[in-house]
């Protein structure tokens, strides 16, 4: 019988697939095929059964399924560290707002995503769940460098650079959205900015066509103490409690960063099928809070994990922010088995394409899935000797091991090399907005 003719196989010394959870596979090989997986074998098998255009062979590699950023402002890249070290509403009223003010505009945004698409690709993320203005400009700029990604489309009660009333945010919504609804990378997201800055109202209208479009509802929720208390006062109840009475507390909320949550909450978050997106080292930089993971996890809550954006992190590195998500729950659960190694991996892969609607194309290696994966180098002396591939993955080993990364089957990373991006031009350009950012800051 004849080989079966197929685009690639990679041949890793670990595959970890993340589905069954728990498991990896020991020299085994993934066979791709116009973008999507064809299937997973040992490597003897594979090499009998199929004639690949192109082998990849990396004893030494884990190959794991691309890293999902689930809550994300990639254009704030160019705002990496322009305001540390300071309080949220102190950094976003004092600073944050002032310069995006002034700086915001498609350029911006293109050269901000674009620079956020080269760090996380060298870090093996391969999709993002994106929250920012001119999600037109975001979105052709993912397409054009073939990035996987869900786009938000905003809504704050307040004008900006994007839109300056509540119907013109809506008709520019339905606009992006209509451009990219059968894109096969980039597809969109309601992106209501917080319960403090968006109305009953409007709510309402994302609540009623995000149920016609079948998108997911993107927001920071309960993201400070301050924040929770002021809606109790203001309010007489919580956020959570108010988006329940709004009807969006269902199976399509991303709730980001939920530092402060009763058990009730939380009982409620798991019976409605809600989605929380965990940014653990954005929330510790800007003193917010704690999210409570391993009661969340208990409740059977889907956990996902972003980094937030690079002007509050400052960086997007998913593997360092598994790491401090797994220490994080074990430290505020009080129990060392919270969020364990495993756990923490198929939150920033399976969880995050779960929490993006995008569990049947990404965040596993199986056959159909589409193939956006990462291969990480375990043979560096930082991550010997190997005891525990998942555990070195998530609690040793840096982005800088990962090798090679693919999305759709295309490759973006190369011996961590970047394909199609050149990194010169990329600094380059980012240092021009230094420049123009600091004399923005100077007036």
């Amino acid at each position: 019988m004849a080989p079966e003719a197929c685009d690639l196989l990679i041949e890793a010394g670990h595959v970890v697939p993340v589905v069954p959870h728990g498991v990896v596979l020991e020299r085994h090989a993934v066979a791709i095929s116009d973008g999507a997986i064809v299937a997973i074998l040992p490597i003897d098998e594979a090499r009998e059964r199929f004639a690949p255009r192109e082998v990849v062979s990396r004893p030494d590699g884990a190959l794991i399924p691309g890293l999902v950023n689930t809550h994300t402002h990639n254009p704030m890249t160019l705002l990496r560290g322009v305001a540390d070290d300071l309080p949220l509403m102190e950094w976003l009223q004092g600073h944050i707002w002032p310069i995006e003010g002034a700086v915001v505009a498609p350029d911006f945004i293109a050269d901000g995503v674009t620079l956020a698409i080269a760090e996380m690709v060298r870090g093996g993320t391969t999709c993002c769940n994106e929250n920012y203005f001119f999600p037109d400009v975001q979105a052709a700029t993912y397409r054009k460098h073939g990035f996987r990604a869900r786009v938000g489309l905003p809504v704050i009660d307040f004008p900006t650079a994007w839109a300056r009333t509540a119907d013109e945010y809506f008709d520019r919504a339905g606009e992006v959205h209509d451009q990219w609804r059968n894109d096969p990378l980039v597809a969109t997201a309601f992106a209501p900015h917080a319960p403090y800055t968006v109305s009953d109202a409007n709510f309402e209208r994302i609540r009623m066509l995000a149920d016609q479009l079948d998108v997911p509802v993107h927001c920071h929720v309960h993201e400070t103490a301050h924040e929770v208390a002021e809606a109790r006062r203001t309010l007489g109840q919580s956020q959570i409690a108010r988006l329940d009475r709004l009807g969006l507390v269902n199976d399509r909320l991303i709730a980001v960063h939920m530092t402060q949550l009763t058990d009730a909450e939380i009982a409620l978050c798991a019976e409605r099928g809600v989605s929380v997106a965990h940014c653990p080292e954005s929330n510790l930089k800007l003193a917010s809070g704690f999210c409570p993971v391993a009661k969340l996890a208990k409740a059977g809550v889907n956990l996902a994990i972003g980094t937030d954006g690079a002007a509050s992190n400052n960086d997007l590195d998913m593997f360092g922010e598994m790491r401090t998500a797994a220490l994080l729950a074990k430290a505020v659960g009080d129990d060392a088995s919270a969020l364990d190694a495993f756990a923490a991996l198929r939150a920033a892969t399976l969880g995050g394409a779960k929490a993006m609607g995008f569990e049947e194309r990404i965040g596993s290696i199986e056959p159909g899935k589409q193939a956006d994966l990462a291969l990480v180098d375990l043979g560096a002396l930082e991550t010997q000797p190997l005891h525990h591939v998942v555990s070195q993955l998530v609690y040793a080993c840096g982005r800088h091991q990962v090798s090679d990364v693919w999305i759709a089957g295309v490759r973006k990373l190369e011996a961590r090399l970047l394909v199609d991006m050149d990194v010169e031009a990329i600094v380059a350009n980012a240092r021009q907005w230094q420049t123009r950012i600091a004399a923005v800051r100077t007036t």
